[in-house]
């Protein structure tokens, strides 16, 4: 790996009613080409922070963005969190690059990254996958649906709030400090901690749309004409074995990696992760 000075500042796009809030990433010199990063639902763009800091020292630029609703970026004015208004603002951000990214996507980011590239061929150079495909487990999206709505109250402390993280992730070590976790959080004026994002995500959550968007992924991956990837944690009870087995018979020239790690990939195992992403990118 090639290792050059990183220039980050703040970035920002508008659609549909939305300001969305990233960080773009520039190496020293020319660019070997961009890379886009989305998060999954609930999280904010610093889950990709130390994965794209090593992609942009490699001579990368890099966007980490926060999906609407979360982070810092607004709230739909409608209440709308469906996956087309994800795409939407997606294509936004595509619209304002000199040349196609590579897409990373992580669960919803991946959901997101998925339907762009296979329903506008030529909007992106590559797409990865982390830990997410078209058709995912019902109890593993369960899980994930009940730890995001398990707090409507918010909570009392930052250990609170690691005591939660750590209930549904109990294989990732609980970090030292709590002070990154307030990046994925806001403190009220009632002193209560509250997560990232617009309560009103959680509406649009239900099983029927959930098997209409599973086709509609499926057509999407079938229709891929890019590099593709998925990386999968051994551990994730979303995306199962005939996930993997689904995807491959949809797009079998697509790259498979496992590494050991739950759903949160990029968190559980970040260097093996990062090492993956830089070996498909150098291909690509």
């Amino acid at each position: 790996m090639t290792s050059r000075g990183v220039h980050t500042e703040p970035v920002f796009f508008h659609h549909d009613g939305v300001r969305l809030a990233g960080d773009h990433r520039a190496p020293d010199g020319a660019a070997r080409g961009t890379a886009i990063f989305l998060h999954g639902g609930g999280q904010t763009r610093h889950s990709w922070r130390r994965t794209a800091e090593r992609v942009a020292a490699d001579g990368w630029t890099t966007i980490s963005l926060d999906a609407r609703g979360h982070g810092d970026s607004t709230w739909a004015p409608d209440g709308n969190y469906s996956l087309d208004s994800f795409v939407g603002d997606l294509y936004a951000v595509l619209d304002t690059l000199p040349e196609p990214p590579v897409l990373v996507g992580a669960s919803l980011g991946g959901i997101t990254s998925l339907a762009a590239a296979g329903e506008r061929p030529g909007c992106a150079a590559g797409l990865v996958l982390v830990d997410v495909a078209p058709r995912t487990s019902k109890e593993g999206r369960a899980r994930i649906a009940e730890f995001m709505s398990g707090a409507p109250d918010g909570f009392s402390s930052l250990e609170e709030v690691a005591d939660a993280i750590h209930a549904y992730n109990p294989h990732r070590p609980r970090p030292r400090s709590l002070d990154g976790l307030r990046k994925n959080v806001r403190q009220h004026a009632n002193g209560r901690w509250y997560w990232h994002w617009d309560p009103k995500f959680l509406d649009v959550r239900d099983e029927p749309n959930r098997d209409v968007e599973a086709d509609r992924l499926a057509r999407a991956a079938r229709a891929l004409r890019v590099p593709t990837m998925l990386v999968r944690g051994s551990q994730s009870d979303v995306v199962t074995a005939e996930s993997v087995e689904d995807l491959l018979r949809l797009l079998p020239s697509a790259r498979f990696e496992e590494v050991q790690a739950g759903h949160m990939v990029a968190g559980d195992d970040n260097d093996i992760f990062t090492k993956h992403l830089l070996d498909f990118l150098a291909a690509t």
